[in-house]
């Protein structure tokens, strides 16, 4: 019976974020699956090198998505 649980990974120990119900000792398969890091996965999609554009396009209250609702 599949069990899928959160872990963290600390000097070389997957530790559970809660009780499994396994015996003492007992073998398990484990799959690993990496979180989603989309500042790392979307890095150099648009090619660019000029710092003060990238700045503005990062921090341009303009270009926020999804917009601001706009005020009544």
């Amino acid at each position: 019976m599949p069990l899928t649980v959160e872990a963290i990974y600390e000097n070389g120990v997957l530790k559970p974020a809660q009780l499994l119900p396994l015996k003492e000792k007992e073998k398990v398969t484990v799959t690993v699956h990496f979180r989603s890091n989309w500042v790392a996965e979307t890095a150099g999609l648009i090619p660019c090198t000029d710092a003060d554009l990238i700045q503005w396009a990062a921090l341009d209250p303009e270009l926020e998505y999804p917009p601001p609702p706009e005020a009544p």
